[in-house]
């Protein structure tokens, strides 16, 4: 299992035995809380969350908010991008469209008072829903409702120079919320100690993760949508 975490991640040394931590004396990588059991608990949350907010909310809102994009501007309803998962695998991210069409939808992503973002596309940015198409994602199994935030491929490998061991974050599932984003790291990064932040969090969350930190992010993230935040754009 290392053998094969190390050929898709990068050449580093991973700890998921405690008592070979403790000994060596070496801060672990993934949490020691991710085992079989508490995965299956993450994944049993993934499901009744995603497919119970699918039954109960998103059969009616995601027909409305279609209709309103449809109306605002030309082109289709949902946008596809491809982005880096676990294990750096790529998948495609779905998200609902907040910008008109264009050529740098896959290599820019959107910045303050950004020309691109349509009306509604500002409600939606702004309210965090247009995110909710990756309730899909996670229903498939590509992404979780708690992790560390999938980014497009060319700023991962941006980041990864920059910061090194940037994509061990890429050691759990991507999460339409992150323990980054509940603290108000979100949108346009203006400073290099911006991603830094994030990679910070991140990583924190890897090492420390268990089911009581997911549903801890859960409640935060919903607080923030609530109350809003400055870098929602």
């Amino acid at each position: 299992m290392t053998n094969y975490l190390r050929n898709r991640i990068g050449n580093f040394d991973l700890y998921v035995n405690s008592q070979v931590r403790l000994h060596n004396g070496n801060e672990a990588i993934i949490s020691p809380q991710m085992n079989w059991i508490n995965l299956t608990i993450k994944r049993m949350i993934d499901l009744v969350c995603a497919i119970g907010f699918m039954l109960v909310i998103g059969w009616w809102l995601f027909p409305i908010i279609a209709i309103f994009i449809k109306l605002d501007s030309p082109g289709p309803v949902f946008f596809k991008q491809e982005r880096e998962g676990i294990y750096n695998s790529r998948f495609n991210c779905y998200k609902f469209r907040s910008m008109v069409v264009n050529k740098e939808a896959n290599l820019k992503m959107a910045v303050k008072n950004d020309p691109r973002v349509t009306k509604v596309g500002k409600v939606l940015r702004k309210t965090s829903l247009d995110e909710l198409p990756q309730i899909l994602n996670v229903i498939y199994g590509n992404m979780s409702i708690v992790g560390p935030r999938p980014h497009l491929v060319i700023q991962n490998d941006a980041h990864e120079l920059e910061i090194s061991g940037y994509k061990k974050r890429h050691l759990m599932k991507p999460g339409i919320t992150g323990l980054a984003q509940s603290r108000g790291y979100r949108g346009e990064t203006h400073a290099s100690n911006s991603i830094y932040f994030r990679y910070k969090l991140d990583m924190h969350y890897v090492k420390t993760w268990n089911p009581a930190l997911d549903l801890r992010i859960i409640w935060m993230t919903a607080k923030s949508i609530v109350v809003g935040h400055e870098n929602a754009y």
